[in-house]
């Protein structure tokens, strides 16, 4: 029962008890008469029909941070004895709190529309939905829940890049190229007996000993990916705007090797490690919605991710890391990949500009580049376009 209802009810109840005490018979009409509106419109809402579905949908199928994003939403309800007054939808999403919309229609289906402005990157999860049934009058109410399944996404907005500045890293001095591209390696399988005419480089000496006779490696080709971007959402590093960022440089990084129809994979050090492949329509799909759910909520280090040779970023031919946090462990274990002759390459996304303390000042950024990584310095304010381009150097980092 409303406020409204509740006052109806006392005065009612008031005035039957003032026409009591005074023998006032012109009172009682009154008094009768609201007490029975407060208990019709009671049994009014109870009788009317209960919303039992509600489908949600939007002007577009893809959102990109910055857009205003419209959102429609059909309600249907089951049959009753008596149609609701009115009917108000209140929900409550994830990041954006509570929002009350009136819903309008006739017949067994009612509908409304909202719209969400300039939508920052991110999972926006429906988790609470109400459906208001009033009386026409106002004076009573009853809530119906409804299933809040429902999720919007809104992705980065990516840069497109013509040119990278980690392909510098792939021309040796003399302008020879480095080979970045092999399409696959090989995995030890099994061990089998040592057939005539087989060559004895493919001996497993260790199994041979063991056995008392020859037996050769049986290998099998296990594909690698060319190109891992590992995007750093360890909690402590950066947040707000300038996580948006690193999310943004990730996927432009990721997009420009895609184009390039070169085997890439995105890991997400999350607190949940998420993985995805851009090799196609779908996979980019996938690595969008990735990039669009990251949060910076992770644990576990990046060099301890990169130290575990079992892991596909790891074993990938090419590494971009992608952070705003440059240690001393994540610095040598980038120094010893490079000098194992596996490319690898790093964008810094400088936190403390989006806050405004100025310019942070990393010097193992310098010890990377001494060493022969590409480095790309990313602050507030700057072109991606520019800052992931060839033209990076440590004149553009730290001028």
């Amino acid at each position: 029962m409303t406020s409204r209802g509740r006052l109806a009810l006392g005065l009612g109840l008031v005035a039957y008890v003032v026409a009591w005490a005074t023998g006032s018979n012109a009172l009682y009409p009154v008094a009768v008469g609201l007490v029975v509106v407060a208990v019709l419109t009671w049994t009014w809402v109870r009788l009317a029909r209960r919303p039992v579905r509600v489908t949600r949908h939007s002007s577009r199928s893809d959102h990109y941070e910055g857009d205003d994003v419209a959102v429609g939403v059909d309600v249907e309800l089951a049959s009753g004895l008596v149609p609701p007054g009115a009917v108000v939808l209140r929900e409550r999403l994830s990041k954006l709190g509570d929002r009350e919309t009136a819903l309008r229609g006739r017949g067994s289906v009612v509908s409304a529309g909202y719209v969400l402005d300039r939508l920052p990157r991110g999972r926006y999860v429906v988790e609470e939905a109400f459906a208001v049934l009033e009386d026409p009058f106002g004076l009573n109410r009853i809530e119906t829940s409804l299933p809040a399944a429902s999720t919007l996404l809104v992705y980065p907005r990516l840069v497109a890049l013509e040119s990278l500045f980690s392909d510098v890293g792939a021309t040796l001095p003399e302008g020879r190229r480095m080979l970045l591209r092999r399409p696959s390696g090989f995995d030890l399988h099994s061990v089998r007996d040592h057939q005539q005419g087989e060559s004895l480089r493919r001996v497993h000496w260790r199994s041979t000993a063991k056995r008392g006779r020859l037996m050769v490696k049986e290998l099998e080709d296990a594909p690698r990916d060319e190109v891992a971007i590992l995007l750093d959402a360890q909690a402590g590093g950066a947040t707000g705007a300038s996580f948006d960022v690193l999310v943004r440089v990730a996927g432009s990084v990721l997009l420009a090797h895609a184009n390039r129809n070169r085997r890439a994979v995105l890991l997400v050090n999350g607190a949940t490690q998420e993985i995805s492949r851009a090799s196609g329509e779908d996979d980019w799909r996938r690595a969008l919605e990735v990039l669009a759910a990251a949060e910076p909520d992770g644990h576990r280090p990046v060099e301890l991710l990169l130290a575990d040779e079992a892991n596909l970023v790891a074993r990938a031919l090419e590494l971009a890391v992608v952070t705003s946090t440059v240690g001393a462990k994540l610095v040598e274990r980038l120094i010893q990949r490079s000098l194992a002759r596996r490319h690898v390459s790093l964008v810094y996304v400088d936190a403390v500009s989006f806050n405004g303390g100025g310019r942070a000042r990393e010097t193992g950024l310098l010890r990377l580049q001494a060493a022969g990584i590409p480095v790309a310095v990313v602050r507030q304010g700057d072109d991606l376009a520019s800052a992931l381009s060839r033209r990076t150097s440590t004149e553009a980092a730290y001028g």
